[in-house]
């Protein structure tokens, strides 16, 4: 393996990571407020189990840029130290968008999981809804990702 190549490969293992770490951070925030939820409520379990799982798509969306830097990018990559900078620069741009949205998702669906008993569960739809404008970073971070590495011809 070249330098380039571990450059590239670096870059997808940040993407990756940050996915990772941000949905493990997003889950175990909003599944803690789901244990005091579940204390005074135990019927809200689904709505529970709903909520808390939302940021763990960040880790799929990390999961994806790897994967594409691993088969399209890195078979493809001869432009030298600098595309494997770029490639590196990109994945670590996709590792703080996955990271911060999972991070922040997390936030959300704790609040909406707080409010499930007060609510009678009334507020899932409305929270689930208000998480999805977070997702939509994480999201987002997985399209530039691409449309990064495609402007780079390094697809």
């Amino acid at each position: 393996m070249t330098l380039i190549q571990a450059l590239a490969l670096i870059g997808g293992a940040l993407a990756l990571a940050g996915g990772l770490a941000g949905s493990a951070i997003g889950i175990a925030n909003a599944a803690s407020s789901g244990v005091g939820t579940l204390s005074e409520e135990p019927g809200q379990l689904r709505n529970v189990i709903v909520l808390a799982s939302l940021p763990m798509t960040q880790s799929f969306y990390g999961l994806i840029i790897l994967i594409i830097i691993l088969t399209v990018v890195l078979p493809n990559l001869t432009v030298g130290i600098a595309g494997g900078i770029a490639v590196l620069a990109i994945g670590t741009m996709a590792a703080f968008a996955e990271l911060f949205s999972a991070i922040f998702q997390g936030s959300v669906c704790a609040s909406g999981i707080a409010l499930l008993p007060k609510t009678r569960g009334q507020i899932l739809t409305s929270s689930m809804m208000l998480a999805v404008f977070v997702e939509l970073i994480g999201v987002l971070g997985l399209v530039f990702t691409i449309m990064a590495l495609s402007i780079l011809e390094l697809m």
